[in-house]
């Protein structure tokens, strides 16, 4: 039996009630401030799952999702995914225990999968007659499988940035595409799908931007459920999760406030937002702390979660575990990216490594000690978006078999020298 208790505002509490959740709260937007819903839960004597309660994949941990007993769990196989010690890239980086949760190990290669799975459920139990979504790819993606696995229709919305093999690899999967001139123009369609036709919202299409799906939202929480377990049942001391609109990183804060909650550690790990143009970072050094937007480039390598707008989940997330926000360059997340590669063997999208790069900066700044876990989420695979990859990387040389050829390749193309 499921412990979800009810839907309330974030911010000030306010109870869903009878309006639609994925307009946020209207109370506080008639403030000014657009705020999601989340999801509250009666933890009173409540305990994790063992591993073997025959649930599939993340819903072994289903009574912390608001699912109703009679809802069947739409999965292929997402969660459960490898916590991997990271021991070169650590030295190099002066992380002693530095740790990635490798989410590209999820069916779709993101740790979308996780909000998209849950999401499809609920819109298979209240019978939706289809799933729609704005997408730049992963979230598509995932939507894109869960839905074919459902039986329902899915229709997202994207834009023509967006790499061929992102669009592919929706299409693949069963859903409609459909490209619009401008982001903002996917909301507007989007939005009027779901109210003119009840299709189930697996993203947000809010302006300003409030986050997506609160009820699927939750599917990030086993994140920290499954940390907490492959660190020995000990918690982490910095989290460090991708930001655009923050539903992961709000997620597997909420996540890590339950084991708090249950008494399972005695303080919630430091939330991490990586971002591009710092919009929670900027709003955190504010008084007020409310949501605001920065001003962009026209494009980012870490296309996934460059966005101008903070939302208040995400904010929340940072503030309410006094953790940080740190920006990354193209050029730094680049160079990240092969690092991370050619030290641990890991090729992880733009967007995953922008943790890494903030792990970086807050390790320079002296607010990583020398004992504490960090733990940065790699939310996605760079096999996404390999073009951006091949930009940084020199031509693979044709030579004859020879080794003067050899060597001369060698030494020119990769400067190593034999």
């Amino acid at each position: 039996m499921s412990y979800f208790k009810d839907v309330r505002c974030i911010r000030c509490g306010h109870p869903l009630g009878d309006g639609a959740f994925f307009e946020g709260c209207p109370v506080c937007h008639a403030q000014g401030i657009n705020v999601n819903y989340t999801t509250t839960y009666d933890l009173k004597g409540a305990k994790l799952p063992p591993r073997d309660n025959g649930q599939p994949g993340m819903y072994r941990f289903r009574e912390f999702m608001p699912l109703p007993d009679d809802a069947v769990p739409v999965s292929i196989g997402e969660g459960n995914t490898p916590l991997l010690k990271l021991n070169r890239l650590g030295e190099k980086l002066g992380i002693a225990n530095l740790y990635v949760k490798d989410e590209a190990r999820n069916p779709t290669l993101s740790y979308k999968d996780r909000l998209c799975s849950l999401v499809v459920t609920k819109a298979l139990h209240d019978k939706a007659p289809a799933v729609t979504i704005s997408s730049t790819g992963n979230h598509g993606a995932a939507a894109a499988a869960y839905s074919a696995a459902a039986g329902l229709p899915c229709v997202i919305f994207t834009v023509p940035e967006v790499p061929q093999t992102m669009k592919t690899l929706m299409q693949a999967l069963g859903a409609c595409v459909i490209g619009t001139p401008t982001a903002h123009d996917r909301w507007v369609i989007m939005e009027k799908c779901v109210r003119e036709f009840g299709w189930m919202p697996a993203s947000g299409f809010m302006a300003p931007p409030i986050g997506s799906n609160c009820y699927g939202i939750d599917g990030y929480k086993p994140i920290a459920f499954e940390t907490f377990e492959q660190l020995g049942n000990k918690g982490a001391d910095l989290v460090v999760v991708p930001a655009c609109y923050s539903d992961g990183l709000y997620g597997t804060y909420k996540g890590w406030c339950d084991l708090k909650e249950m008494g399972y550690i005695e303080k919630v790990p430091k939330m991490v937002a990586a971002e591009v143009y710092a919009p929670i970072e900027t709003a955190l050094a504010k008084n007020d702390g409310k949501p605001l937007s920065m001003p962009t480039n026209d494009w980012s390598v870490s296309f996934s979660i460059a966005t101008s707008t903070a939302t208040w989940q995400g904010i929340e997330a940072v503030r309410g575990s006094d953790g940080y926000a740190r920006s990354s360059s193209d050029e730094e997340t680049m160079q990240m990216q092969l690092l991370l590669g050619s030290l641990e063997g890991i090729y992880a999208e733009a967007s995953s490594v922008t943790t890494l790069v903030a792990a970086a900066k807050l390790a320079k700044e002296g607010k990583i000690g020398p004992d504490d876990k960090v733990v940065a989420v790699l939310t996605s695979t760079g096999l996404k978006d390999p073009g951006s990859t091949q930009k940084v990387l020199p031509a693979v040389p044709t030579i004859q078999p020879e080794m003067d050829e050899l060597r001369a390749a060698l030494k020119d193309a990769y400067g190593v020298s034999i």
